[in-house]
């Protein structure tokens, strides 16, 4: 029995090893003959145009890659379609000549999931870029995949309306899309909650829009997505406190929570983190644990501008704290109940073992990031790094990150053959011939 146990033990840490390694080594086993991929570089031309179409090694790197730890595994060929017209019909060209499809919005990822790993076609969507309608009386918006959040806040700021980004007070991203318009691998373009709908709540069928925002471009290319808007508040109150304990500062966001505090945002930053954004950002913050918190419909205060940068450069900041290394990610999100004794515990964890990690947290909602500081050349601390991730497994293996190419093994664990069988199932009648961003999530 030992001998099986500790066989077993070894498995389970060989697998959960290779996500960060493995695309280190992965090798394509689709290839092009030289004639064939001219003919596709071709009709792919006659759809976009000769400046819609890109073989250059210097841009087919860029979009071979994110902001994760995995190596770059640049598309054959990369487009740069102008509307959903253009996508669908450049879809059914990839779908004849079997080609992968891979959508690229940004590459601001961490987990290797814009990597074309088995090459193929990478439609950036860039282009893509406008905001098509808004209903102000309704609250919602249309727009483009190439609309980024902030675009998006300065194209409605003469509204009184924005799109609300802080999980407390305004939910996830599944809770703020109405309607999304997809491309299937084969061209066809379907609605999710259909064609130019865009009911506040629905119970009609399955609830396909949600399918299709969790499937990170494995099931088909968004591209139109309605959005729910909020109110901007009339002022926004933000405070900074630091505590002496990590204990402390997880133990007072639970309790602000329970009590029914009308907070909107909560954020986390251990003092290994806060020491990272204060060389990073020139601040001068406390190196202690500690809360950045948000309230809304108050008078605002001077300093959120200073919070938010601190928040919102944390990954920056902490690669900074190794130049030349990779960072990787753990997103895990636990019950709330669970949060202070889980972020102890990995603070614990992280110095008994040597590791650079700083913590960041959204723990509003439970949700917590070490950010793994790592040589990915130095196999035993890769290793170390994948056990300390072992140890991590509690509530969920990614709060908001997606899975990608990194977390595909934790998600197996996660969710047990009957789920990911019928995920499985799912994949293959959307995509029969496995060409949506290939060896991802699944």
């Amino acid at each position: 029995m030992q001998f099986v146990h500790t066989m077993h033990s070894t498995v389970l840490r060989t697998r959960r090893l290779l996500p960060l390694v493995q695309s280190r080594h992965i090798q394509k086993d689709h290839t092009q003959t030289s004639a064939g991929l001219q003919k596709v570089i071709s009709a792919l031309t006659s759809v976009c145009g000769a400046d819609g179409v890109s073989t250059g090694q210097t841009v087919r790197e860029q979009h071979g890659r994110d902001e994760s730890v995995h190596r770059c595994h640049p598309p054959d060929v990369v487009v740069f379609p102008r509307c959903v017209e253009e996508v669908s019909a450049l879809a059914k060209i990839c779908n004849r000549h079997k080609l992968p499809i891979i959508a690229f919005g940004t590459g601001t990822g961490l987990e290797g999931g814009v990597g074309a790993l088995k090459g193929g076609v990478c439609f950036s969507l860039r282009k893509m870029d406008q905001v098509l309608d808004v209903h102000q009386e309704d609250f919602d918006v249309t727009v483009e995949p190439g609309v980024t959040r902030k675009a998006l806040n300065s194209y409605l700021r003469d509204t009184g309306l924005a799109s609300g980004t802080n999980a407390v007070h305004y939910g996830t991203m599944r809770e703020n899309v109405l309607n999304l318009e997809v491309v299937l691998a084969d061209g066809t373009v379907v609605h999710t909650a259909g064609k130019g709908r865009r009911p506040r709540k629905s119970a009609a069928g399955y609830n396909l829009t949600n399918l299709f925002v969790g499937s990170e471009g494995t099931l088909g290319i968004i591209t139109k997505a309605t959005l729910r808007l909020y109110g901007i508040p009339e002022a926004v109150v933000s405070a900074v406190c630091s505590f002496p304990s990590v204990q402390a500062a997880v133990d007072s966001t639970v309790h602000v929570l329970q009590a029914g505090v009308p907070i909107a945002r909560i954020e986390f930053l251990d003092d290994v983190m806060v020491d990272a954004c204060n060389k990073f950002n020139s601040l001068s913050y406390p190196v202690m644990p500690t809360l950045f918190l948000e309230f809304h419909g108050t008078e605002k205060s001077l300093d959120e501008q200073v919070r938010t940068t601190a928040r919102h450069d944390a990954w920056y900041a902490a690669l900074a704290l190794r130049p030349g290394c990779k960072a990787y990610a753990t997103d895990v999100c636990v019950p709330l109940s669970r949060l202070p004794q889980v972020i102890v515990e990995t603070k614990e964890d992280l110095i008994q073992n040597g590791l650079t990690g700083p913590i960041a947290g959204h723990v509003g909602d439970g949700n917590f990031h070490c950010i793994m500081v790592l040589d990915p050349d130095d196999t035993d601390e890769v290793q170390r790094v994948h056990q300390f991730t072992e140890r991590l497994g509690q509530g969920t293996c990614t709060g908001e990150h997606g899975v990608g190419l990194g977390k595909r093994a934790l998600l197996r664990e996660e969710m047990g053959p009957g789920a990911m069988g019928i995920m499985q199932s799912l994949k293959a009648t959307l995509d029969p011939k496995n060409l949506m961003n290939p060896g991802k999530v699944l």
